[in-house]
C-alpha cells in the first residue's frame, strides 16, 4: 500500500476522474470526482474506519496503481468518465452497468435539434423507447431517430449497435443528474427549447438564452453552426479547442464591427472558463457517501444557506438540510427578504438564520455552513449569539463558510482553524460540504424562479 499512499498524497483536490489498475496493469475502474484527492482516498481502509460494501473490497484487493486526469469542472470529468468508459469498458465499470440503468443525452432529428435523455434499458429495448416523445420539449415537427421511434420495418436486428454509434448519442453518464446537466449545458451552449413555429419571443429569448429560433432570426444552418457543433465539441471532450476557436469567432466578428455578436462569444467563453456545477454528481457509483464523522462526536444535521439578490425586490434566502444519509428535502425552508433594504447578501443572510432560529421546534443543526467568506460566516455568528439566550443552546453551532475565490475555480473553507477536530472534520468531508453549498445554491434560484414565475 505504501505505492498507493504516495499515490494518494500526489493527488490534487480538483475535479476530474481517476483510473485504477491492477497487478497485470489492466484498468479495472474508472471514476469521476468533485476532488479527486478525497475521493480516492476514501476508498482505502487506512483512510476511513468503515467497512465498505463488498464490491468495492474486491475491487480494491486488486488495485496496486492509480492515475488520474484534473478538469477545470465537475462536468468535464462526467463527459471524460464517459468517453473512457466506452473507450475502455473496465470490468467494474461494466458489473456496475448490468445493474444500473445509465443515462444518455441524445440530440433529436430536426431542423433546430433539442438535447434530451435516454436511458440505457431504452438502448436495449426499442418498445420503451416511445417514452422519448414526453421528454423531447414539445414542438410539432420533433422526429426521432428512426432507430429509436419503434419502427418495425427496419433498425431492429443490430438496434443496439446502430444507436451506440449515432454521432448525436453522448454517455454514459453513471451517476448523475442529468436534468442538472441539461441546464447547464442550455446556458452555456443555448439550446432550443422553444417552437420555431411559434413567431412569438419565447422566455428563454428574453433572457438572452434562445438565439432567436422562434423569431427566425436564425436558421438551421447557422443553428449547426452556432449551437450543435460547439455543443458536440464540449460534449467529445475537446474544451480546450472548443474555446480556441470562440475566440477566433469573436476577433472575426469584432473586426467586421459585429459587436453584439462579438460580446456574446465573450460572454460564451466567459461562461466556458469559469463553469459552476450545480451538484451533478448523484450516489457514488457503489455505495451512498456519508458523514465521516470524528471519533468523539457525531454529526447528525448539516444546514446549508444561500442568497438569491436579483435586485433591491428580488431577495430570497433558502435553507437545505443533511444528515448523515444525505438531504432532507422535507425540511428545507424557503425566505423571502423583509428587513433588508438596498443589495446586501451579509444582511440577507444574518436574517434568515435569525427567523430560522426563531423556530424551537426544528431540530437544531450541528454545522451551519454559507456560502461565502469572512463576512458571511460572522453574519452567520451574529444570528447565532443573538438568539442563543432564547434557544438556551447548550454548545455553540459550528459556523463554516465556503468562499468561492478568484474565478469560482477555488473553494476556500472559512472556519475556526484553532479547532483540529473541525479542521480535520472539514478534511473528510469537502465532496459532501460542497454539496450542501451547491445544493443551498440550487434551491434558492429555484426558489426565485419559482416567485418569477421562470419556467424550468
Amino acid at each position: 500500500m505504501s505505492n498507493i499512499s504516495r499515490k494518494i498524497k500526489s493527488l490534487p483536490s480538483s475535479p476530474g476522474i481517476y483510473l485504477f489498475y491492477n497487478r497485470q496493469k489492466e484498468l479495472i475502474y474508472i471514476g469521476k470526482a468533485t476532488s479527486l484527492k478525497n475521493r480516492v482516498k476514501s476508498y482505502f481502509p487506512a483512510s476511513q474506519s468503515r467497512r465498505s460494501p463488498r464490491p468495492i473490497e474486491d475491487m480494491i484487493d486488486q488495485v496496486t496503481d492509480i492515475k488520474f486526469k484534473p478538469t477545470d469542472s465537475v462536468i468535464e470529468a462526467i463527459i471524460l468518465e464517459s468517453i473512457y468508459i466506452k473507450k475502455h469498458q473496465p470490468k467494474y465499470n461494466v458489473i456496475g452497468k448490468d445493474n444500473k440503468s445509465w443515462n444518455y443525452l441524445m440530440l433529436t432529428k430536426e431542423p433546430f435539434p433539442k438535447l434530451i435523455t435516454i436511458r440505457q434499458h431504452e438502448i436495449d429495448n426499442p418498445a420503451s423507447s416511445q417514452s422519448l416523445s414526453k421528454r423531447t420539449p414539445a414542438t410539432s415537427n420533433t422526429k426521432l431517430p428512426e432507430s429509436l421511434s419503434g419502427d418495425s420495418s427496419r433498425g431492429k436486428k443490430n438496434h443496439k449497435s446502430s444507436i451506440l454509434n449515432l454521432k448525436s448519442l453522448f454517455g454514459p453518464y453513471p451517476g448523475i443528474k442529468t436534468k442538472e446537466m441539461l441546464k447547464i449545458l442550455h446556458k452555456l451552449f443555448s439550446i432550443s427549447r422553444c417552437d420555431p413555429k411559434h413567431k412569438k419571443p419565447c422566455f428563454d429569448y428574453q433572457i438572452g438564452q434562445c438565439l432567436g429560433v422562434c423569431t427566425g432570426e436564425i436558421n438551421p444552418k447557422q443553428y449547426q453552426q452556432k449551437v450543435i457543433k460547439l455543443l458536440t465539441m464540449f460534449l467529445r471532450g475537446h474544451k480546450t479547442r472548443l474555446i480556441t476557436n470562440l475566440k477566433k469567432q469573436m476577433k472575426i466578428a469584432s473586426k467586421s464591427r459585429h459587436y453584439e455578436e462579438a460580446a456574446r462569444l465573450r460572454d460564451q467563453i466567459k461562461h466556458l472558463q469559469t463553469i459552476h456545477d450545480i451538484t451533478l454528481i448523484n450516489k457514488d457509483f457503489f455505495n451512498k457517501k456519508i458523514l465521516i464523522t470524528n471519533h468523539q462526536s457525531l454529526i447528525t444535521r448539516v444546514e446549508g444557506y444561500d442568497i438569491s439578490n436579483l435586485g433591491e425586490s428580488g431577495k430570497v434566502g433558502s435553507m437545505v438540510v443533511f444528515d448523515n444519509k444525505g438531504s432532507i428535502k422535507s425540511a428545507y425552508r424557503k425566505f423571502k427578504i423583509k428587513t433588508v433594504t438596498g443589495q446586501s447578501d451579509v444582511d440577507c443572510l444574518e436574517e434568515i438564520i435569525s427567523r430560522r432560529l426563531k423556530h424551537p421546534e426544528w431540530p437544531l443543526p450541528d454545522i451551519i455552513l454559507v456560502d461565502g467568506g469572512k463576512p458571511q460566516v460572522n453574519a452567520a455568528r451574529r444570528a447565532i449569539n443573538n438568539k442563543s439566550s432564547i434557544l438556551n443552546l447548550k454548545s455553540a453551532i459550528t459556523v463554516i463558510g465556503i468562499a468561492k475565490g478568484a474565478g469560482r475555480k477555488k473553494n476556500e473553507f472559512i472556519f475556526n482553524r484553532a479547532n483540529k477536530k473541525l479542521a480535520e472534520f472539514i478534511k473528510n468531508n469537502q465532496d459532501l460540504l460542497i454539496q450542501v453549498r451547491d445544493e443551498a445554491h440550487r434551491f434558492a434560484i429555484q426558489y426565485q424562479r419559482q416567485l418569477r414565475k421562470i419556467k424550468k
